[in-house]
């Protein structure tokens, strides 16, 4: 007759590995393997953002000005994460950014670029360059304020040998519209029956008011885990930072609809950030906000009973951030994310990992480790929809990436996170400035990490980030120290040559 051995359990849990009073890193540790009965297309990935907030993918934009504009957190927000606007600008340029992703409706332009009968073919080519479309509607002066008169598209121009020839010689003046307040199924019917690549939509006086472009529509109609507030609109959220100028930016981005307002500041357990979460709950109770960056237990509870809805965790470990070797102070991100999310836990409180984020494995791992999102930066510059135009460098397609303690961004507004005084004629850099490899559509790019990750929780053993955490706080979920070797062993060795995946090896 065989006999059960009882068998010790491989690993250590969390609470043993991190007491060992070192800071240790995501790359100094790996995840134990657990048992799996399910696909990993069953894996939900929903998540807490804030108390108040769920997203279906715990993906949130980092708010830098090489990384989160419009466009990105449009782009997000569709895929089930969401975006934080960056305050590189001026109150006016955010808000405007705000209301930008609060009216996008799905398959619309609602800003669409124009030209006049008076502007050149070549003046097509160069929007055709910058934003990689032509079709084109023509209004009497080149805005929104006047009637459309017509559109150019790739049909009109190709074969034109004269690029300076004026539009009004051949644009297209037969043209097919759709009156204000259209909906996307009636619009969608009007694109298929008229055959036609584009679609304005026009209000009584004739003024062009959106467009729909029929590559958009079959690429935006179904976005199943969009994240939308209660009114269907996509959620934005917007940074501040911790000086009293910033109460009147508050006020304008709660008044053009911001979701969520984060507070940022580099070190956020002081008592101007205290002032200012005191400000947003009394002024705006309704609004939640994300409060940091922090790296300690002490620093998370000061903010929580301060009013924090979520904390930012994180100081140093960014990719462009030289924090730590400058200022001598910050955490490492692994130890950071476990002991702030181990004290949030009693209070209800999402923790977010900010910085360290350079692919899959480290995002599983922040998970792991009690975080409910990640925020990345580096991760989602280079995208077609971050700011900044592509150029070559070295041969290589290349966006620029800057550290919004650069010099080159604190010469702006950026100081601002860092309690700087930007009239100060000594700036101390925490951060760098440059580039990042063409990374594609986040259509494309963020799909593909959210497969893996689903994987990652597969190879876990785990359907869902509570279950997860469940495993984590009691001790079943096992974990390892990696010693250097070890982290040498697990990553591409002994080859002369390899092709690299689509996105890179992280």
């Amino acid at each position: 007759m065989s006999t059960l051995v009882e068998t010790q359990l491989d690993g250590l849990d969390a609470e043993k590995l991190f007491g060992s009073g070192s800071g240790l890193t995501f790359d100094d540790l790996i995840v134990l393997p657990g048992y799996i009965d399910f696909a990993a297309s069953d894996v939900r990935l929903e998540t807490h953002l804030t108390r108040n907030i769920r997203i279906k993918r715990p993906i949130v934009s980092s708010p830098m000005d090489t990384v989160t504009e419009a466009t990105m957190a449009i782009t997000l927000a569709l895929l089930g994460g969401i975006g934080i606007l960056h305050y590189n600008n001026t109150v006016a340029e955010q808000v405007a950014m705000v209301r930008k992703v609060k009216r996008y409706e799905n398959g619309f332009i609602t800003d669409p670029v124009a030209l006049s009968p008076d502007h050149t073919i070549r003046h097509v080519d160069e929007i055709k360059e910058h934003y990689g479309f032509s079709g084109i509607p023509i209004t009497e002066d080149g805005t929104l304020a006047t009637k459309l008169v017509g559109i150019v598209t790739n049909r009109d121009t190709d074969f034109e040998r004269d690029r300076s020839r004026p539009i009004r010689e051949v644009m297209s003046t037969q043209l097919v519209t759709a009156p204000k307040g259209v909906t996307l199924s009636e619009a969608n019917h009007i694109l298929r029956t008229s055959k036609r690549g584009k679609l304005p939509v026009v209000d009584e006086e004739g003024r062009l008011v959106a467009l729909l472009a029929r590559r958009d529509l079959l690429k935006n109609l179904n976005f199943p885990d969009s994240s939308k507030d209660a009114s269907k609109q996509l959620l934005c959220g917007a940074a501040v930072s911790t000086r009293d100028e910033d109460r009147d930016r508050v006020d304008a981005l709660v008044e053009a609809g911001v979701n969520v307002i984060v507070v940022d500041a580099a070190q956020g357990h002081s008592i101007y950030q205290q002032r200012m979460l005191g400000y947003i709950k009394g002024n705006h109770p309704h609004i939640d906000v994300i409060a940091g960056n922090v790296v300690t237990q002490q620093q998370a509870e000061t903010l929580i009973h301060g009013g924090a809805d979520a904390l930012r965790i994180g100081m140093g470990p960014g990719s462009i951030c030289i924090t730590q070797n400058m200022m001598a102070v910050g955490r490492s991100q692994a130890t950071a994310v476990f002991r702030t999310a181990q004290l949030a836990r009693r209070y209800g409180v999402p923790v977010m990992a900010d910085g360290g984020i350079n692919g899959i494995g480290p995002m599983a791992k922040a998970l792991a480790l009690g975080a409910n999102a990640v925020m990345v930066g580096n991760l989602l510059a280079g995208t077609s929809e971050a700011p900044g135009e592509y150029f070559y460098e070295n041969g290589v397609r290349v966006k620029r990436y800057r550290g919004m303690a650069s010099l080159e961004a604190m010469s702006q507004a950026g100081a601002k996170r860092y309690l700087a005084d930007k009239n100060d004629p000594v700036k101390v850099p925490q951060g760098v400035s440059g580039t990042v490899v063409d990374k594609g559509s986040l259509v494309d790019y963020l799909p593909y990490l959210m497969k893996g990750l689903q994987q990652a929780f597969q190879d876990m053993g785990y359907r869902d980030v509570p279950s997860l955490h469940a495993a984590l706080w009691e001790g079943r979920l096992r974990l390892e120290r990696r010693t250097p070797n070890a982290a040498a062993e697990g990553s591409v060795h002994s080859l002369v040559s390899y092709e690299q995946p689509r996105f890179g090896i992280r």
